[in-house]
């Protein structure tokens, strides 16, 4: 091969787009990571397209970052996991994806993906004009390996990554951060390991697919149920804690929208698999409706029911 030949790989390789996916266990800071990336990118003239993956209502996230971003540039994938089922819809999705100068793809997989089958499947099939898929895996140091059943679940979602972010540092003691990464480092060698607000999207270009060779996961463990209902105005915000502490703690991700009675924004909350319930503004209406959502075994929309009655009852406040 001629230096010419090489200088023009290199040139193509520049024009090629980056698709770079971003995966992590449920609560582990993937949404805020995302967000940290957009602005980055932004900041430098990047055009980046986000694609964000959830089982219900992705819709939800997508309105977050309307704002900042023009929302032909923000697409949401519900309802399928993008790791199986719906591969075939988010390849479609990226290939759609218009040419653009300096352009990037972010992508959001929802927090049970199987992270090796996603990266395994996403690159076939997708346009010339994209560079092979890099991943980046959030790792939640506070509770890495705290999920009792899903502890594989949650190893696997790091083990064909080229970039761990370490996420939930604070308060952790460094026996604790280091017993973390030294595992780390163990499920994946070649990974480069950063703590979060240390990143910076001048480092994603030197990133190469990853070259480690997982473990096989049984896929049904990817695989959860979720569901969603309407929710109605509250009396205020301490009914969220209690509809949130009345869902079973086998239900790992709370999520949702709604208005505080007689306040015109609405708020956004969530509860993580540790149990910590936080509360936001939300930006804009939220285009679902009021919705209470949730991820994980023993979601069924009467439990959702139940726990929005009690949090309602022990706030002395029924709807009639």
């Amino acid at each position: 091969m001629t230096k010419n030949d090489v200088f023009l790989r290199q040139e193509k390789k520049l024009k090629m787009e980056a698709i770079i996916t971003v995966v992590g266990f449920l609560g582990a800071g993937k949404t805020t990571l995302l967000k940290q990336l957009m602005h980055n990118y932004l900041e430098k003239d990047w055009n980046p397209f986000i694609i964000l993956n959830d089982y219900e209502n992705a819709d939800l996230d997508v309105q977050q970052f309307m704002e900042e971003m023009n929302p032909k540039w923000v697409r949401s994938l519900s309802g399928s996991c993008i790791c199986c089922s719906g591969i075939h819809e988010l390849r479609e999705f990226v290939n759609r994806i218009p040419e653009r100068s300096n352009g990037v793809t972010l992508i959001e997989a929802n927090g049970t993906s199987d992270a090796c089958s996603l990266m395994s499947f996403l690159g076939v099939g997708i346009n010339e004009r994209f560079l092979p898929p890099i991943q980046i895996s959030v790792v939640d140091v506070k509770n890495w390996q705290k999920r009792g059943e899903h502890n594989e679940l949650e190893a696997n979602q790091i083990q064909v990554s080229s970039l761990l972010v370490l996420t939930h540092t604070e308060n952790v003691s460094k026996e604790r951060l280091d017993t973390v990464v030294n595992e780390l480092k163990t499920f994946n060698p070649f990974a480069e390991i950063i703590h979060a607000d240390a990143i910076d999207v001048s480092l994603l270009p030197k990133l190469s697919p990853s070259k480690n060779n997982p473990q096989k996961l049984d896929h049904l463990k990817a695989h959860w149920s979720s569901c969603s209902v309407d929710l109605p105005n509250l009396p205020n915000k301490d009914c969220i804690y209690d509809i949130c502490n009345a869902i079973p703690e086998s239900i790992l991700r709370v999520k949702g929208c709604t208005q505080i009675q007689n306040e015109e924004n609405y708020v956004y909350f969530e509860r993580t698999p540790d149990g910590e319930v936080t509360i936001r503004p939300f930006k804009g209406m939220p285009i679902t409706g009021a919705k209470l959502l949730t991820i994980g075994p023993g979601s069924e929309p009467s439990v959702l029911e139940k726990a929005v009655e009690a949090g309602l009852e022990k706030q002395n406040f029924i709807q009639k």
